[in-house]
């Protein structure tokens, strides 16, 4: 068995001058970090700018680095409100209370919602409502649980009440079908 040379004590070893960071070297490393940031997921220019800001001191450090990425095609705040706005199981309202919050402008929100389908919307509800259905259907009021639901999930009531009209009818027309069999 080896022994180890022992450490000297802390005190005792020289001390290494921290040489500052020239402004290319610091550009240069927040520029990775936003490479490396944006690598996790699509941000917007203000969750982007939050993390760089948490990082450097500099807002024209900041902004060259927002400039160069977007230029470059990594960070675009039009791409990230088209999928947020093509997301599916969630309403129009989900979808503007998420863009709201990650700091896209209302100008692009409307763009977005506006290029929403009303139709797809209610299919969507009805089809998330399906897949929850048979829970919902046990409660002690269904078509009110179901409505919190699909409003929690962002649909408006004109996506909600026929979703809701649909399913029930369907349970009601199964349920007479069953008794009829019997």
């Amino acid at each position: 068995m080896r022994s180890r040379r022992p450490r000297p004590p802390e005190g005792d070893q020289p001390a290494r001058p921290v040489r500052p960071k020239t402004p290319e070297e610091q550009r240069d490393a927040l520029l990775a970090y936003a490479f490396r940031a944006l690598g996790g997921r699509a941000l917007t220019e203000a969750e982007l700018r939050g993390k760089l800001e948490r990082r450097s001191d500099s807002p024209e450090l900041i902004e060259e680095v927002l400039k160069r990425v977007q230029e470059l095609g990594y960070q675009d705040d039009e791409q990230v409100a088209h999928i947020e706005g093509t997301r599916r199981g969630v309403g129009a309202y989900r979808v503007r209370q998420t863009l709201k919050r990650r700091g896209v402008t209302e100008e692009l929100i409307q763009d977005t919602l506006e290029a929403r389908d009303p139709d797809q919307e209610r299919t969507e509800a009805l089809e998330v409502l399906e897949r929850r259905w048979p829970a919902l259907a046990r409660k002690k009021d269904p078509r009110a649980s179901a409505y919190a639901f699909l409003a929690r999930r962002g649909f408006g009531g004109d996506a909600i009440w026929p979703a809701i009209r649909e399913l029930s009818e369907r349970a009601l027309a199964e349920e007479e079908l069953e008794a009829e069999e019997q």
